[in-house]
């Protein structure tokens, strides 16, 4: 492509990082989704299901998928929501905190290996073209609804 598109780069960028971290976890048995689903829930009061999926930007039929094999694999538990009876919050058990660590220590050196790299000026650039794309695409002000 003889003028790359922000699409383009964001795409390309996005699954070279994907395919590094699944290899990464692919070393342990694991996987992306399932190390990015350890980081989001919190490691000492657990997390309500019900926002886990917004947290991470997922659908909840993927975020359903998840869960169960992480579930099966001993690395959650499921409890009975003391201030919503038809909720669960969903733990980490201490297999899974161990796996978190290993998760987590896997995005700082990413991030610490890409900052040595870049300037602080020229990641604050990035940090708000990231944001804006961001909000104009949750807000859908590039292809508005009557667009149809």
């Amino acid at each position: 492509m003889k003028d790359r598109t922000i699409d383009y780069m964001l795409r390309t960028t996005w699954l070279a990082v994907n395919k590094m971290y699944n290899e990464e976890a692919a070393k342990f048995d694991s996987t992306m989704a399932t190390g990015f689903t350890l980081l989001s829930i919190d490691k000492e009061e657990g997390t309500p299901s019900t926002s886990l999926g917004p947290i991470m930007g997922m659908e909840a039929t993927s975020l359903s998928r998840i869960l169960k094999n992480m579930e099966q694999r001993g690395l959650i538990e499921r409890k009975p929501n003391p201030l919503d009876g038809r909720g669960v919050i969903i733990h980490l058990t201490d297999f899974g905190k161990e796996k978190r660590e290993y998760s987590k220590e896997k995005v700082l050196t990413f991030n610490n290996d890409i900052r040595s790299q870049v300037s602080e000026e020229k990641l604050k650039h990035f940090y708000e073209v990231a944001d804006l794309i961001s909000e104009r695409v949750s807000n859908k002000k590039i292809y508005k609804k009557e667009d149809k």
